[in-house]
């Protein structure tokens, strides 16, 4: 992992996602024999959650006691992720982002990272008019790019995209020149030319996702998600020969899947949401966070993150590491090569996003009540599945990340794939079925 301060330290910790995957990991025979009873989470307790919880709100108490715009610890990003992590004090963290403004084109560019996500998630209505002003004075494609959604989310309309895109034309001296392999501006442009809603609705056929073998004999996790990621998505997994995987009773197995990150941004921003497209998956292990808690976790990685040889599964003909566009879309069934949204998870490697795991939760979900997620828990840009853990002890009561990753190596192989794919832009839930003919037409082509 890249060296980080003090301060991202801590925020990772809390985030629970972008944690190094070092720990110990888990063959397939391991996997499955394990049972919710072998799985103990203390933070999931009555104590361990109000020990941490406390820990938290402390670090926005320490942050209001600053004055305006002195913060030379880096502690203020860390005290807006727990606003929104307790999605609690949020007229704390109001203050906190308004006082850090007006001089945050002086910070270091990871500081501005903090302010500007926090913006962007909780107060886009009330920071809009100042980062209007100080759009032009966020030199780093990164953190301009989430200024620049943060306005488009209060202001979608022409006016609005034409200014911010003279101003990432006037501030990168004509990127598509001198930044053409910059992959957060090459997202911005498209949402900016582009209707999203539009473009979903014209899709390639789901049939032809589900129907493409990738790299024969090796499972898949095909996670849908809808447009917006406040709602569950929904798991289904590919056995190695195949055919997708049935529960005991001969339904299709599935599982709630969420995709959501607590910053809510687009893929190719740090700590944004998982990013559509193909993954590699190498392995499970067990985090060191808290958050993401003990059961086993699939290790996925998006390209540039994972070399050639990685995503070809050490192919011992595969020498070459380097990746382009065509590279990555050469894993791709032929309809879904040209169809743009699915090179984020392309253009988020190339962003230097890494370490977006499959994993479980030992959040309380009611930190959460009322949002349309809820009972899910946001990560900091992972796929959760929900756990539940008992109260006194913190013990694992059930688990559909157990289930999931179950069902992933159930041909005794860790190593295979992950396909995040956004179906449309209803705003409700995924359920089975919404994917349940697509899947059996595509399982009957391949037998």
């Amino acid at each position: 992992m890249r060296p980080v301060t003090t301060a991202v330290c801590l925020l990772l910790l809390l985030a629970g996602c972008a944690v190094a995957p070092i720990e110990k990991r888990h063959s397939p025979t391991e996997i499955a024999a394990y049972q919710p009873g072998d799985f103990v989470a203390p933070v999931a307790s009555n104590e361990g959650e109000r020990l941490a919880r406390d820990e938290a709100i402390q670090t926005i108490r320490d942050a209001l006691a600053l004055p305006p715009g002195f913060d030379p610890a880096g502690i203020v990003p860390n005290a807006l992720w727990n606003v929104g992590f307790l999605n609690a004090e949020r007229a704390a963290g109001l203050q906190l982002v308004r006082a850090a403004l007006p001089s945050l084109a002086d910070k270091e560019a990871g500081y501005q990272r903090g302010i500007l996500s926090a913006a962007y998630a909780l107060y886009s209505a009330e920071t809009a008019p100042s980062l209007g002003t100080l759009l032009s004075r966020l030199t780093t494609p990164r953190e301009f790019s989430i200024a620049a959604y943060t306005l488009l989310k209060v202001d979608d309309s022409i006016g609005q995209r034409e200014f911010i895109r003279a101003t990432m034309n006037n501030l990168f001296v004509d990127w598509q020149q001198q930044w053409p392999q910059e992959p957060r501006l090459q997202r911005l442009e498209f949402v900016l030319t582009n209707n999203l809603n539009a473009v979903i609705r014209n899709r390639p056929p789901l049939i032809d996702l589900l129907a493409y073998p990738i790299r024969v004999g090796r499972p898949v996790v095909f996670s849908f998600q809808r447009l917006d990621r406040q709602r569950f998505g929904l798991a289904v997994v590919r056995g190695a020969d195949g055919k997708f995987v049935r529960n005991a009773d001969g339904s299709l197995f599935h599982v709630a899947h969420l995709a959501h990150a607590l910053t809510n941004l687009p893929g190719t921003i740090t700590n944004g949401n998982t990013p559509q497209g193909l993954f590699t998956i190498v392995g499970a292990g067990t985090a060191t966070s808290k958050w993401i808690g003990p059961t086993p976790y699939l290790e996925s990685k998006v390209p540039i993150e994972a070399t050639r040889a990685e995503f070809e599964h050490f192919d011992e003909n595969v020498l070459e590491n380097s990746w382009t566009a065509a590279d990555y879309a050469a894993f791709l069934p032929e309809t879904w090569r040209e169809y743009t949204p699915f090179m984020e998870a392309y253009l988020a490697g190339r962003a230097g996003r890494d370490e977006m795991l499959l994993h479980g939760t030992t959040i309380n979900a009611n930190y959460y009540l009322g949002k349309p997620f809820y009972p899910g828990t946001p990560s900091a840009g992972c796929l959760v599945a929900t756990e539940s853990w008992l109260p006194g002890d913190g013990r694992m009561q059930s688990s559909d990340q157990l289930s999931l990753i179950k069902a992933f190596t159930r041909d005794g192989l860790d190593r295979g794939y992950l396909i995040v794919v956004e179906l449309d832009d209803r705003l409700e839930p995924v359920s089975l079925a919404d994917v349940r003919a697509a899947i059996l037409a595509a399982e009957s082509m391949r037998n």
